[in-house]
């Protein structure tokens, strides 16, 4: 019979201490718990913020400075003390613009450059509005007017000039289309960056281009052809929805070429719970606080509305801005991942690698002796 194996002796001395507390804290860095426990926190804070940025822009729009047209002059006493109460009434100013002609008023209004266009008529007010330009501030206008029109007695005709479409009664519909192409088009990013790491940098841009065109296309034939909501004209829409996509999408490669894991936070926080807010689709920027009025048109949401407002409702008079700026972050983002290209955790460029600078990884079918153009001995 064999002798049993001898039991090991109990450790002792320096192999009997507990891990250090630097140990300790080394291992949990180490480790996927700590990223998940920073996430639990990011994710609760990201969640309020939300709310609270889509509450304080939309739970109680208040109007602010109006811009409104007026032909001839509005000056005798029963005038003045009618816009006096309609400002009361609005708790607002209405920022006047006199036009010594229809047309000019008109034109204004079709730049929208004003909100509505007061006038005299037949002994009392004539107001025209346009709901295109922003539903809830068309809807507050006519409600008011009418309101002191009949408190002062002074006979008031409201007339939308510029009606939504009937399939949009709300206009919602493009914001809610670009909201898709901006949530969708960092969500690509996203997934590429999951997904397909290995992916070139000019390969990355690529597959960037290719589901924007596809994915603006998709939104586009969905709202215009398949529900018939909004009858869009259809490449214009569908280029601004692309080309949303695709500058979303570069924004958040920006961010992950600087930041790594963490690039979903400055992305979340730009487009979603900043640009969408105060992007003037849901709520008119005459009734955002006027920060945010005044910082939406500077962002991609913002700027992909406006596009689409003017595209669907204005297409004698289109504006240059809302495209310059789309096209400003385009540049900004690819320029930045293009110089920074080897800091990106996909790598590529023939000098990146995971966070730290090193090489990619290989390929389906390239050599395991074969990675970032270099042979190993």
């Amino acid at each position: 019979m064999s002798a049993p194996d001898p039991v090991p002796a109990a450790p002792h001395g320096a192999h009997a201490r507990p891990p250090a507390r630097g140990g300790r804290w080394a291992e949990f860095k180490a480790s996927p718990y700590l990223p998940a426990v920073v996430l639990l926190f990011i994710i609760a804070a990201a969640a309020g913020l939300f709310a609270g940025s889509y509450t304080y822009a939309m739970a109680n729009p208040t109007p602010r400075n109006i811009p409104a047209a007026v032909v001839g002059r509005l000056d005798t006493p029963r005038d003045r003390v009618f816009l006096d109460r309609l400002e009361d009434e609005l708790n607002a100013s209405l920022v006047l613009h006199e036009y010594t002609t229809a047309a000019g008023a008109r034109t204004a209004l079709e730049e929208q450059k004003v909100f509505a266009i007061l006038r005299s008529e037949n002994g009392g007010v004539g107001m025209d509005i346009a709901s295109a330009s922003g539903a809830s501030v068309a809807q507050l206008l006519a409600e008011s007017t009418l309101k002191v029109g009949e408190a002062v007695h002074v006979p008031v005709k409201v007339t939308d000039v510029k009606p939504l479409q009937r399939g949009d009664p709300r206009g919602l519909a493009l914001f809610y289309i670009s909201l898709a192409a901006v949530i969708v088009g960092f969500v690509g990013a996203i997934q590429l960056s999951v997904h397909a790491k290995a992916l070139e940098p000019l390969e990355r841009i690529g597959f960037t281009i290719a589901y924007a065109l596809l994915g603006g296309f998709a939104i586009a034939a969905v709202v215009d052809w398949l529900l018939g909501s909004v009858d869009l004209p259809f490449v214009q829409s569908w280029m601004i929805l692309a080309l949303t996509m695709f500058t979303t999408g570069m924004v958040f490669t920006m961010f992950n070429t600087l930041i790594g894991r963490w690039a979903m936070i400055p992305t979340w926080g730009l487009m979603v719970m900043l640009g969408n807010p105060s992007s003037g689709g849901a709520v008119s920027w005459p009734l955002l606080p006027s920060v945010l009025g005044f910082i939406g048109r500077w962002l991609p949401p913002g700027a992909s509305v406006n596009a689409q407002h003017a595209a669907v409702y204005y297409q004698g008079h289109q504006r240059i801005f809302p495209y310059l700026v789309l096209a400003g972050w385009l540049l900004v983002s690819c320029t930045v991942f293009w110089v920074w290209r080897h800091r990106h955790p996909g790598g590529g460029g023939g000098e990146g690698g995971e966070e730290g600078g090193g090489k990619r990884p290989a390929r389906q079918g390239e050599s395991a002796h074969h990675r970032g153009g270099e042979v190993k001995e």
